[in-house]
């Protein structure tokens, strides 16, 4: 998952620095939460004592939401996500052609390219991103 900004939920401190949620990598210790989803990030904000875990769950796909398709899905206690970097190597595939195009750059918040099987040019622009809460 690309960097994320965060904020504790508790004393309302930012972290200085984005911080990145990887699904792939797991803490040192076994922590499991009660719904038996692994932690992939836990810490401590410099002004409070209350742990701030964040667990992926499973996310929804666009058949799930087809007026809203999340990027990801996670359950977080004691810290919020404030800001969003698409930065780092992204994936995806033409919608027509089902051509699969690896290693995109979105850091400067645009990409471009030629899908020869659909013979169109394909694009990601004006990437925007917010943060909601589960109901």
């Amino acid at each position: 998952m690309a960097p994320n900004q965060v904020k504790c939920g508790s004393c309302n401190e930012i972290h200085t620095n984005f911080v990145t949620v990887n699904m792939h990598v797991r803490p040192t210790q076994p922590w499991y939460l009660p719904n038996h989803s692994e932690l992939n990030l836990k810490g401590r904000s410099s002004m409070s004592c209350r742990v701030r875990e964040v667990a992926h769950t499973p996310p929804y796909t666009a058949d799930d939401a087809p007026h809203f398709a999340p990027l990801i899905t996670l359950d977080c206690r004691g810290l919020e996500f404030t800001g969003f970097d698409p930065q780092g190597m992204w994936e995806c595939k033409g919608a027509e052609s089902g051509t699969k195009f690896g290693e995109i750059e979105l850091g400067e918040g645009e990409w471009t390219d030629y899908d020869e099987k659909a013979k169109q040019s394909v694009s990601i622009m004006e990437i925007e991103s917010k943060w909601d809460r589960a109901q």
